[in-house]
């Protein structure tokens, strides 16, 4: 990429790292460590810096729904791509309805979403092996995925919420690229990109009861898990790792740790899986968030390409 960044340390983990691109109008965005050490893509996600979206849009959104000009959604996507040393005509974007299908790109679905109709519908996950395409995805609360395969050169990009995690959107993805372009598991990078912490999810009995039943308690992994992203921990950590119930009968959730869960489940290995500590909701200064606004917001993008 044509820029000049300065990373910024935001959050306490290294791996996650805030920037900027003093060449394209101070976008502001995020990037992991592990995905930029394969060498062979370019990816980041976005902040709300960096477009030209207006009062509760400001200023980079990408979504066309949710009240935008749509000349300013043009714009951004037209600055994403730039970012990317690309064009708007080469991103391809998810059509996201919380459900874990996956949906293979090839260089035929450039530009759908953004300067195409998109033929497709219900896709909250995208994978490619062919260079030069953008695969985007959307957020406001819920989980970005980013996965590379430096081995087959392929990559994977999903968008997880509660249901996408229950459906556990994360193998799902990683079948898929296995069955497309032989991925293995064990050979993958990963990043969990932000979204929303536990401390800002609560959810409701039934919510807790479906991931009760599809993520079994196992202390030894929630162990595993603090001593690498918490360090000082007590058995109530362990306990509450996934979720805890409050005294008005609300849980608060932990989608980090589920998809964290996900992947290492699904043969990653813990050392090739990056999980951010940065709260969408925590930051509505600078991160759109869904709770945070009541709805009044617009969407954050996960890019990423093959060099």
């Amino acid at each position: 990429m044509n820029m000049t960044e300065q990373i910024i340390r935001y959050g306490s983990r290294e791996t996650c790292r805030l920037g900027y691109d003093k060449d394209n109008q101070k976008m502001a965005y995020f990037t992991f460590a592990g995905l930029e050490q394969t060498g062979i893509v370019e990816h980041f996600f976005s902040t709300r810096y960096g477009g030209v979206s207006r009062d509760h849009l400001y200023s980079l959104n990408f979504s066309y729904s949710q009240g935008d000009i749509k000349e300013n959604v043009d714009e951004n996507y037209r600055r994403a791509a730039a970012h990317l040393s690309m064009t708007s005509s080469d991103i391809v974007c998810s059509q996201q309805t919380h459900t874990t299908n996956v949906r293979k790109v090839t260089a035929a679905d450039k530009g759908k979403g953004v300067v195409r109709e998109r033929d497709y519908a219900d896709v909250d996950g995208l994978i490619t092996n062919e260079k030069g395409i953008i695969l985007a995805t959307f957020y406001a609360d819920c989980v970005p995925l980013f996965i590379v395969d430096p081995v087959n050169k392929a990559i994977g990009l999903s968008h997880s919420g509660w249901r996408g995690t229950v459906g556990k959107m994360g193998k799902v993805t990683l079948d898929q690229m296995q069955a497309e372009y032989g991925t293995n598991p064990k050979d993958v990078k990963v990043a969990i990109a932000p979204s929303i912490c536990q401390n800002c999810y609560e959810v409701s009995e039934d919510v807790a009861l479906a991931f009760g039943e599809k993520f079994i308690q196992d202390d030894a992994k929630a162990a595993e898990y603090l001593v690498r992203y918490q360090q000082d921990y007590t058995q109530k950590d362990i306990d509450d790792c996934l979720m805890y119930q409050k005294e008005d009968g609300k849980y608060q959730l932990n989608l980090w740790y589920a998809n964290f869960r996900v992947f290492r489940d699904a043969g990653v290995p813990d050392k090739q899986i990056e999980v951010t500590d940065v709260c969408t909701c925590c930051n509505p200064e600078i991160l759109f968030s869904h709770r945070a606004s009541r709805g009044k917001r617009g969407n954050l993008g996960a890019f990423m390409m093959l060099k």
